[in-house]
């Protein structure tokens, strides 16, 4: 897909001929990728599919075995997740990562705190926990997670849905390229599944796209701009959703039928 909104874009993040091998077990099988700005791109696939495993190289928590990723056009090599942050890309898993005793301002800027200035930062490394309350409630507020009165209370103490809103913040917060999210409506019920999409589309309307991963299908024609279908290693096909109906995409995930006229793999 070229031509968005009348104009050639570029992607943002290319993957081509992606190989990830465990022992006799091929993960990824020569896969291809592409997000372009701006959107939302769900990628779905059968349990076994590869698409996990895809995404962990997208996100440098794997090292594909052959293959090349390029973000905004340049190769990029990642070592490790820490990498892939440092680029711009941002992941939230289904469990989230966060340290459910400390609180939302301490979750929202782990590994990433900030230092006081002079010489108490540098020299004592005391924490700048004014600014970093300050960032963390401005994050929250600029998506609409004014439910959260307290930045200092501890996330245990939080809904499932607030929790996903926390990560999904911290995320839109640091990730300048792009957002990965992993299943996050899996685990919440109707109305906070709904305050999340909700939290997605916002993310999307700041003009960051999005790697959404999901098996719920309702929620991926509700908000994906295109759909990758992962099946045995490798992309299947790029589908619009407003030219396919879900039963389509079930059938293409599991082999039951053949895509036709899908944008080419």
């Amino acid at each position: 897909m070229d031509q968005k909104g009348g104009g050639v874009m570029d992607p943002i993040l290319t993957a081509r001929g992606l190989t990830k091998r465990y022992g006799k077990v091929t993960a990824l099988d020569h896969c291809d990728f592409e997000l372009y700005p701006g959107e939302i791109l769900a990628v779905i696939g059968d349990n076994g599919a590869g698409k996990s495993t895809l995404i962990k190289a997208l996100s440098g928590a794997v090292i594909p075995d052959e293959g090349e990723i390029r973000l905004e056009g340049q190769p990029i090599n990642f070592a490790s997740p820490l990498d892939a942050r440092a680029k711009g890309i941002e992941t939230v898993y289904q469990t989230l990562a966060m340290s459910p005793a400390l609180s939302i301002a301490d979750n929202m800027f782990m590994g990433r705190e900030l230092r006081r200035p002079g010489m108490m930062g540098k020299l004592f490394r005391m924490l700048d926990r004014p600014q970093m309350e300050r960032i963390a409630r401005e994050k929250l507020s600029e998506l609409g997670l004014m439910t959260i009165q307290d930045i200092n209370q501890a996330v245990e103490s939080l809904s499932g849905g607030q929790r996903q809103g926390v990560a999904v913040a911290r995320a839109a917060a640091f990730g300048s390229k792009v957002i990965i999210l992993d299943e996050p409506t899996a685990a919440l019920g109707v109305k906070e599944s709904r305050r999340v999409l909700e939290l997605i589309l916002d993310v999307k309307a700041r003009g960051i796209p999005i790697i959404l991963i999901s098996h719920n299908m309702p929620h991926v024609f509700e908000v994906a701009d295109r759909i990758h279908i992962h099946r045995l290693g490798r992309r299947l096909c790029v589908i619009d959703p407003k030219q396919y109906t879900m039963s389509d995409a079930v059938a293409f995930m599991t082999g039951a039928k053949l895509p036709e006229g899908a944008e080419a793999a």
